[in-house]
């Protein structure tokens, strides 16, 4: 497998980029988010890279971050998404907005990515909501891990009484959020959340 590529970009035509490292020149299929912070690299750059193998081909894609690749690894391992599906969701939404889509549900915006229908956003959801929290992603994400997190640790037992209560997930996150005083009893909390839904 080829873990990484370092080298200088000799042609850019989008989603492809021909990268040369020591004379060698890949051709590497890169989704929109890389595309654009490659613009202002002018040295040497590093590109984390994933190999598909096929009957017919040997496909390298390349990842401004180690967090894309591992998202991009993770789509691909969804039922119906391939390689290719898996770019227009990274091109189409950053790796901070996809975990926020499927951590609040939101089929509607999953579905706006070309080639994938609201089946396949409500499956992509279903499917990655754990897998996506056991990644260890870095960067932004872990600042939207705090963000969500409410300073009051019974916020989250009050997220999880909701959503027993039938209410989804987006849903119960939503009315929670709305609450401002962080000193509430688990009870309060829902209570509240139930009066203000």
């Amino acid at each position: 497998m080829i873990g990484h590529l370092k080298g200088k970009i000799t042609s850019k035509n989008p989603p492809e980029i021909l990268i040369e490292v020591e004379g060698v020149g890949y051709e590497v299929l890169c989704p929109m988010s890389t595309f654009y912070a490659l613009d202002n690299l002018t040295e040497d750059i590093l590109l984390f890279t994933h190999l598909s193998i096929k009957e017919d081909a040997h496909t390298l894609f390349g990842f401004i971050s180690k967090d894309e690749k591992n998202v991009f690894r993770e789509l691909i391992r969804v039922n119906g998404v391939g390689p290719k599906v898996a770019l227009a969701i990274l091109s189409n939404l950053s790796v901070q907005s996809l975990v926020e889509c499927i951590s609040t549900e939101d089929a509607d915006l999953l579905a706006k990515t070309p080639g994938i229908g609201k089946k396949t956003a409500l499956k992509l959801i279903v499917e990655l909501q754990d897998r996506l929290g056991k990644l260890e992603l870095t960067g932004a994400i872990e600042k939207t891990r705090d963000l969500n997190q409410s300073s009051n640790p019974n916020s989250k037992q009050a997220i999880e009484a909701l959503q027993s209560l039938g209410f989804k997930v987006k849903e119960a996150n939503r009315m929670v959020s709305k609450i401002e005083d962080q000193g509430l009893s688990t009870e309060q909390i829902i209570r509240l959340a139930l009066q203000n839904k």
